[in-house]
């Protein structure tokens, strides 16, 4: 007896995400590439007798050439899947619900990092974050949406705690200076 299952097969990819997996895998091979160049660029401090294995761009260097690696894999990996279509299902793709929500989840980190995070206190711009975050996607992005009212006291709670246990955390246990 078989029965049918709702989970797909691995064998059985998405031509739309094979797509996507190539332009994935060329975008993190540019950004690996531009940050070895960055950390390679990078001032060895020789003049201040720095041992070469501590000079400030290695770290850098060693996870860009990771993310070259894995980027290249992607994209060969994609290259060599037969993906029949693939262009044009990607387009349906990138206008998904999934993909909107995805750029609300950029822009929100954007604005978090470029505008609250030196601008307001560390604490308020993480509790801001937070709540803005739980908002956003309990009441207006979720299938089904929750009320607002709802969702408020929770956000509201969440935030709080949040921003202070993580400024408590980089605070007294890190030692880390905050904005």
């Amino acid at each position: 007896m078989t029965t049918e299952s709702s989970i797909p097969d691995d064998d059985a990819t998405q031509p739309a995400m094979v797509r996507a997996d190539l332009l994935a895998g060329l975008f993190f091979i540019i950004v690996g590439l531009a940050v070895f160049y960055g950390a390679w660029t990078m001032d060895r401090l020789e003049m201040r007798r720095i041992h070469p294995l501590t000079v400030p761009g290695l770290v850098p260097g060693m996870l860009s050439l990771a993310l070259v690696i894995c980027g290249s894999i992607l994209a060969f990996r994609s290259i060599r899947t037969p993906a029949t279509g693939g262009w044009q299902q990607l387009g349906g793709a990138v206008f998904s619900g999934a993909a909107g929500r995805a750029v609300a989840v950029m822009v929100l980190a954007l604005i978090y990092t470029l505008g609250l995070v030196g601008t307001l206190p560390f604490w308020a711009a993480t509790g801001l974050f937070v709540f803005a975050f739980i908002m956003l996607f309990e009441c207006w992005l979720a299938e089904p949406r929750r009320p607002w009212l709802t969702s408020l006291p929770w956000a509201l709670a969440l935030a709080v705690c949040t921003a202070a246990v993580v400024t408590w955390v980089f605070e007294r246990a890190f030692l880390v200076r905050l904005p």
